[in-house]
């Protein structure tokens, strides 16, 4: 089975590879492509693969190249990790934004927006190759912004692209964790958008732990999720919040701590990863180390301001492992192998939420097996839910509509529009600046 990574070249991809050494199943993948427009990175990231995959028999196969189309012919999946503009464009995001008084992270807010009209375009001519040269491949994305990415990807490839984010793993699992419950034999009650989504409940045979939770102001504070909102805000709320939503219900202070922070996020990650890239010219350096060592402080560096802000200290070392790749690996292994199994996924609502329409991706428990990835039926958001991913739902719709259109003024209507985005003449500012920045959105007009 091929696996074609594009992307390829990026930091985390050997993550997907150890996940992939780990599967000796028969029907797994025996040969990765990988795919990226720099061949210098491509050149690094192989080297930390080949050590990987040392001693370790039966390992898949290896390749790389620049040539798009040659890395999705015949491939069974696609996965997508891209970075349109590369960390540069995530520093200015955040430069633009935090210039304006307005977040700048690169899913959430104004740098979202600035990077999903950056991204959709390539995102799209991308579904267009797939659907012509891999037309049986499934696609897994984990390009963000996720969701609008995927949803942008499903106009032309339906229900064979997938979203798929760590977060709602991770949450599940702490929660799990607290209740003394193993995450394998909990169904978790997850809802809402990319990176805008709560736990509302955690069922144990049968049963709804979170109320316990929710109880216990001693076990909300002991996980990452208790530490950032505060025990008082998650008994108001009734329910477990995505970390994501700290941008949202503490927004003032979020900013305040990027604009005072001695470099921004995507700042940090430009000059970690030139440092790593770097070090991978020397052919005596010892690649998988060096790789290491940059993943665990990338890791332990993870939404550092906002736990700053919450008092909430160091992450714990539980959550420093990642995830997303086995979200990834799970995910292949249902749909190849008909291996049924529930995970927390980015797909189209169908019916699954009634405020959004049929096509609209949302992030919600799936069933998975060899025909793809079903959305459980769920209950309603109750109402500051439903505002909310109405809202943003909206604006991702005026994302979609100005990458499609080259349209300024409706670039401007989804900064505009945006609940972080707090003036129409902030957002046309904002277009100005990211304009400015990125030869990448010369198309608006």
């Amino acid at each position: 089975m091929k696996l074609t990574i594009l992307g390829g070249g990026g930091f985390r991809v050997p993550l997907v590879y150890g996940a992939l050494l780990d599967d000796h199943a028969e029907g797994r993948v025996t040969h990765v492509v990988l795919h990226d427009l720099d061949a210098e990175r491509l050149s690094a990231v192989t080297r930390v693969l080949a050590e990987q995959a040392a001693g370790v028999p039966d390992a898949p196969g290896v390749s790389a190249t620049t040539d798009l189309d040659e890395a999705l012919r015949g491939a069974d999946f696609v996965f997508s990790a891209i970075r349109v503009g590369g960390l540069e464009g995530r520093a200015a995001d955040e430069r633009v934004a935090l210039a304006e008084g307005v977040l700048g992270q690169e899913t959430v807010g104004a740098g979202g927006i600035a990077y999903g009209l950056r991204t959709v375009p390539v995102a799209v001519d991308i579904a267009r190759r797939v659907a012509r040269l891999a037309p049986e491949a499934w696609v897994i994305n984990f390009t963000n912004p996720a969701g609008l990415v995927t949803e942008a990807m499903s106009r032309h490839l339906g229900d064979r692209v997938i979203g798929i984010c760590d977060s709602p793993v991770g949450l599940g699992r702490r929660i799990a964790r607290v209740l003394g419950a193993n995450p394998e034999e909990a169904w978790i009650d997850y809802v809402g958008l990319n990176h805008l989504g709560w736990v509302r409940g955690l069922r144990v045979a049968g049963r709804d732990e979170l109320p316990r939770l929710l109880a216990d102001p001693a076990l909300l504070g002991s996980f990452e999720e208790g530490k950032l909102f505060g025990a008082d805000w998650l008994r108001s709320l009734g329910a477990v919040p995505n970390e994501y939503l700290h941008y949202y219900y503490f927004n003032r202070e979020a900013v305040r701590a990027y604009q005072q922070a001695e470099k921004t996020r995507g700042a940090f990650l430009r000059e970690q990863q030139a440092r790593f890239y770097a070090e991978m010219r020397n052919p005596d350096a010892p690649a998988w180390k060096v790789w290491d060592d940059t993943r665990a402080e990338r890791e332990a560096t993870y939404m550092a301001e906002n736990r700053e802000t919450a008092g909430a200290g160091e992450r714990d070392e539980d959550d420093l492992s990642g995830g997303y790749e086995k979200v990834a690996l799970a995910l292949m292994r249902a749909i190849a192998r008909d291996e049924r199994t529930t995970l927390i996924l980015n797909v189209r609502n169908r019916h699954t939420l009634s405020v959004l329409d049929t096509d609209a991706v949302i992030e919600v428990p799936c069933l998975v097996d060899a025909n793809g990835a079903h959305p459980v039926a769920v209950d309603p958001l109750p109402g500051h839910a439903t505002g909310l991913v109405c809202s943003v739902k909206a604006v991702e719709r005026e994302v979609l509509a100005a990458a499609g259109s080259g349209s300024r003024a409706t670039a401007v209507k989804a900064f505009a529009l945006h609940p972080l985005v707090d003036s129409v003449a902030v957002a046309r500012r904002l277009v100005e600046g990211y304009t400015e920045v990125h030869p990448g959105l010369a198309y608006l007009r």
